[in-house]
């Protein structure tokens, strides 16, 4: 039975200060059994022969427009869905401007206790307390992404406010994953790049971005945390801003988008990489030697003695993925991974 990497060696890996007797493994959080149909026992079992190094504990988020019956005020916005079932939110506004005082009124509070679901007392590994859509999802998500991308300029006081009321939300949520979970670390997402660049200037992520990011990051360190973040996409140019507010955990580098090779020998001694195997062309459609072969380019090009590696997968990995080159994701991994 291989065992699970132990909170305090999480930490030396994460923190530079060593490398554990293998490479962390954090795969699970994107690969679900369940999706694979009736192919879901082996998935799991395959899952099972080397163990997630981390605990992930969802928080439980407001939805847009669906409140739960016994809070009916924890949603972000407080009017119904106008625009009917199955409409995609990154198509539509469902923040309507016009409607600011009202939306401002009946913000959702993050004292609600349904914010943090019960799990079980901590044991000796690794919590990560997550949430999915931070600032520039959570932004497109209610005001659409052709809107999003034109408020900068056109409301740009507007922006800073929901910028603004989502990070104090947002520090509320932390405290208290740290006080009733006891936590080590936050893990939440932003995909701010596209396949060939970031979705805006730098100079917007500058004044838009950068100042939340480093006052939650900061908030989260104050707390005695890390903070990880998702990020899909080529965001090369933001790395380096990353870094300098204090970012532990960078996820994924995401192939194709960026040059692994560069990025790992610029700041791989300067941030943990959590990096992701490419779903988009390997693992679906390559053979389960291409799998092997990707596997150790990856350890090759981030291991580092002082540890800043984790491995796992760049984004979902889709159910049309064969099963044997799953299993050679896993078996190449502790195999080679393993010192």
């Amino acid at each position: 039975m291989v065992r699970r990497l132990t909170r305090q060696e999480m930490i030396n890996v994460i923190e530079g200060k060593g490398s554990a007797y293998r490479v962390p493994c954090v795969i699970h959080p994107w690969l679900n059994p369940g999706a694979f149909g009736e192919k879901a026992e082996e998935v799991r079992k395959i899952a099972e022969t080397v163990p997630c190094d981390v605990e992930i504990l969802p928080l439980r988020m407001p939805e847009v427009f669906v409140a739960p019956a016994e809070a009916p005020g924890y949603r972000w916005l407080p009017y119904d869905n106008p625009f009917g079932p199955g409409v995609p939110l990154d198509a539509v506004s469902a923040l309507d401007w016009d409607r600011f005082g009202e939306i401002d009124a009946a913000f959702p509070d993050a004292n609600e206790p349904l914010l943090i679901p019960p799990y079980p007392p901590r044991g000796d590994t690794y919590r990560v307390a997550h949430w999915f859509y931070w600032l520039f999802e959570r932004f497109w998500s209610l005001r659409g992404m052709q809107n999003t991308l034109t408020d900068f300029y056109d409301c740009p006081e507007k922006v800073h406010w929901l910028f603004r009321r989502l990070t104090d939300f947002y520090k509320t949520a932390i405290r208290r994953a740290k006080e009733e979970l006891d936590a080590d670390a936050i893990w939440t997402s932003d995909d701010i790049g596209m396949q060939t660049g970031p979705f805006f200037s730098h100079e917007i992520f500058e004044e838009f971005f950068l100042p939340y990011y480093k006052e939650l990051i900061g908030y989260t360190h104050s707390l005695g945390m890390h903070f990880w973040m998702h990020c899909c996409g080529n965001i090369l140019p933001f790395i380096p801003d990353l870094i300098g507010i204090g970012l532990d955990v960078l996820h994924p580098i995401q192939k194709y988008t960026m040059e692994e090779r560069e990025v790992a020998e610029k700041y791989g001694d300067k941030i943990c990489i959590w990096a992701g195997f490419d779903v988009q062309r390997t693992i679906p459609y390559g053979t389960p030697d291409d799998v092997r072969r990707e596997v150790d380019f990856m350890i090759d090009t981030y291991s580092r003695p002082d540890g800043r590696f984790l491995f796992g997968a760049g984004n979902g990995i889709t159910p049309d993925t064969p099963i044997e080159s799953l299993r050679a994701l896993f078996d190449e991994l502790l195999r080679y991974g393993t010192k």
